[in-house]
């Protein structure tokens, strides 16, 4: 890194227009620095709200709560918001904060290096060109890339067939016969919306999965307004949120507490209340705590289930043939589509893109055995590189936007150290990371997350990856102020 470094001057990158960063960006520039360059692989932004476009699409987090604090929407339609809505609130942000500027659409990246003797990162793009910076900050998130397991004969449908978070409206549904794999959050947000207009649908659950009752609220115009002209309103609104949310995070403690069975009791009321039919309450019961897997949340999901024209296969996949899918039973069930509700490679953090440190090291190779990093933002043999949304800053109960910013608090401060020129680079110590981790994984092993159940929050060995052990409050704590001495100082020249 040059001498003369300064909040000007310093060359940021960023990567991924999504919640993250978008909000990197926004920050970067209220701290003082302009050299920022935003890179995006799509043409536009809000992640992976512009890339899901499933009917009934939507969050599972209230909308006053799953929104920036320095940029609160009083104009929310309801208390759930649907994703137009989400991916417009992005989208005026990004006008709104003077992101636009910083961004290059249509750019992937590919490759990104460390390199030690100029103290930078080179960036490789797809079309094989290169881009320099000081600082490297990934705003990818753990929720972009489909996953689709690799099911013999996988290829030979001869039908239509697609992820839902790649959502193909070229493809008409009316009449046909569906099979959907999955059971997750994207699956019982869209199976109401398309069981009303399919001939029939088979949807294939390797095991169910707790759903809660969603109580959906549209606020009235009368509500927007006071939103909009008593700030003090929508500030105590959002307050409320978050702590009631922090509150029920002791439901997620594995053992018997008064919060977990609450949680299960209302759950089982739900199905109770909704599907009449014992056997096939039995069917839709899981056999794991919840909070195993992600709690659902809908009101239409179990009525759509029990619906004439609806199958509910409690197996998992087989194969899939040129004329359907063939459960672990053997039974071959003939479809017209195949819609994949099979989530995402979220502890695969990163991919496809390749990231080298300190020597050429991978980062895939230094988490080949479960990704980690300490606070969640940064890992040994990576100088200047933070991350967004990293490992085990996902929350089960909460949501995910107090974790970023409180990130880029702890981000910001330390790339306030380089700027300032005290130091060229920070690396931060193997030894804080063991530590941090190694208590991190002891409190995760607590929680119901850790539990016998196969949930995206943990990889196949059982190592959970993506989940915060705690409440925000307490992660905000750890992340209020930067830390040096957990810090390798690489001087300047």
């Amino acid at each position: 890194m040059q001498s003369g470094k300064d909040g000007t001057s310093l060359s940021i990158a960023v990567l991924g227009a999504g919640m993250s960063g978008l909000a990197a960006v926004a920050k970067l520039k209220e701290a003082g620095y302009s050299k920022i360059d935003l890179f995006e692989k799509s043409d536009g932004v809000g992640g992976t709200w512009r890339d899901n476009t499933y009917p009934g699409c939507g969050c599972d987090v209230p909308s006053h709560l799953y929104s920036y604090s320095f940029d609160l929407n009083p104009d929310w339609d309801y208390k759930w918001s649907l994703q137009p809505q989400i991916l417009q609130y992005f989208e005026d942000f990004a006008d709104k904060f003077g992101v636009r500027p910083h961004c290059h659409f249509n750019t992937e990246i590919t490759d990104c290096s460390y390199d030690e003797a100029g103290r930078t990162w080179t960036l490789t793009k797809a079309d094989g060109t290169t881009h320099t910076a000081d600082v490297l900050i990934s705003g990818l998130g753990q929720l972009n890339i489909p996953s689709i397991p690799d099911f013999k004969g996988k290829d030979s449908f001869g039908g239509a067939s697609f992820h839902s978070a790649r959502w193909d409206h070229s493809v008409d549904l009316k009449g046909k016969t569906v099979c959907v794999i999955g059971n997750g959050p994207s699956a019982v947000q869209f199976l109401p919306e398309i069981q009303k207009q399919v001939g029939k649908l088979i949807n294939f659950q390797r095991s169910p999965a707790w759903c809660r009752p969603r109580g959906q609220r549209k606020y009235t115009e009368a509500d927007k307004r006071a939103f909009d002209k008593q700030r003090w309103r929508i500030n105590w609104y959002r307050w409320r949120i978050r702590a009631f949310a922090d509150f029920g995070f002791t439901a997620f403690h594995q053992g018997e507490n008064g919060l977990a069975k609450s949680m299960k009791k209302m759950c089982l009321k739900h199905l109770e209340d909704q599907v009449k039919d014992p056997e096939m309450r039995a069917l839709l019961t899981p056999d794991f705590e919840p909070g195993c897997k992600r709690i659902l949340i809908s009101d239409d999901y179990y009525p759509a289930l029990i619906q004439p024209n609806v199958e509910v296969i409690r197996q998992g996949v087989k194969e899939i043939t040129p004329r359907g899918v063939v459960g672990d039973d053997g039974v071959e069930h003939a479809c017209d589509v195949i819609i994949y509700a099979t989530g995402f490679q979220s502890t695969e953090f990163l991919t496809p893109m390749q990231v080298h440190g300190r020597a050429g090291v991978s980062l895939n190779e230094v988490w080949k055995d479960g990704a980690e990093a300490y606070k969640g933002v940064a890992v040994p043999g990576f100088p200047n590189f933070f991350l967004l949304y990293g490992p085990n800053t996902n929350l089960g109960h909460n949501s995910i936007i107090l974790m970023v910013e409180r990130q880029l608090e702890y981000v910001i401060q330390a790339i306030g150290r380089i700027a300032a020129k005290e130091v060229a680079a920070l690396d931060v110590k193997p030894e804080a990371m063991k530590a941090y981790n190694d208590k991190l994984q002891a409190d995760l092993g607590k929680t119901v997350w850790a539990g016998d159940c196969a949930s995206w929050y943990k990889t196949e060995s059982g190592k959970v990856t993506n989940n915060w052990s705690g409440k925000t409050t307490e992660y905000a704590a750890i992340m209020r102020k930067f830390d040096p001495d957990s810090w390798q100082v690489i001087p300047a020249d």
